[in-house]
């Protein structure tokens, strides 16, 4: 059962109207956060999921509940879209293609560094989507380098940093076509992924290790 099905306080199952509010509220929520960050008021976001106050708040009480199912549901989102474009598409750099600009759509990159300071990462609901996102993602990569489509000298960290960094708007721009620009730009990043490597990057590949802890890789032999 994903976060996505259940209610935020009771934890037990909503009825099909429930649900589609319950999802349009975190469709609108996760929006207004990449366009507007955490404090976006909720009177908004409940305006523009097309729900009233008392709607959004009976699913969410407070702003961190909210924050926590959205970013949950956008990790269970990117982790079944990696499962999927790994049983779905025979190429390996092809699957890796596939999922990156479904991880784009999710809002991933944009929303988790955004959000997860909000959080607390320790709570055993996000180790296990974080878990299960990482195998997921790790697996695409496994995958790309054993076929001799992906370099050797990057890793699953660079791609999430890689996706942080190109899949959110540019601050203050009202671009109303950001998606063009992040596919674009997407694609100079994957080309960029393939074998051979045209160049040799500094340091070492960060890994999801990395990630978590803050640190820098160091130059391995």
């Amino acid at each position: 059962m994903t976060a996505a099905a259940v209610d935020g306080t009771t934890g037990t199952r909503l009825r099909a109207d429930a649900l589609r509010n319950r999802e349009r509220i975190v469709d609108a929520a996760r929006e207004a956060f990449v366009q507007y960050g955490p404090d976006v008021p909720l009177d908004e976001i409940a305006r523009d999921a097309g729900v009233g106050n008392a709607t959004l708040y009976r699913h969410f009480p407070d702003r961190d509940s909210l924050i926590r199912h959205v970013v949950l549901s956008v990790m269970d989102r990117v982790a079944s879209r990696a499962e999927a474009a790994y049983a779905e598409v025979p190429g390996a750099f092809d699957a890796l293609r596939r999922f990156v600009f479904d991880a784009a759509e999710e809002r991933v990159g944009a929303l988790c560094p955004m959000l997860t300071p909000h959080l607390d990462g320790n709570a055993p609901e996000f180790a296990a989507a974080r878990k299960r996102l990482e195998d997921a993602t790790q697996a695409l990569m496994d995958r790309g380098r054993r076929s001799g489509e992906l370099r050797p000298d990057v890793d699953s960290g660079d791609l999430m940093v890689a996706l942080s960094q190109l899949a959110r708007p540019l601050p203050g721009t009202g671009c109303a076509e950001i998606e063009r620009f992040v596919h674009r730009h997407l694609q100079i990043f994957l080309d960029g992924l393939r074998a051979p490597a045209r160049s040799r990057l500094p340091g070492s590949g960060a890994t999801f290790e990395d990630l978590r802890s803050g640190g820098v890789p160091v130059q391995r032999s």
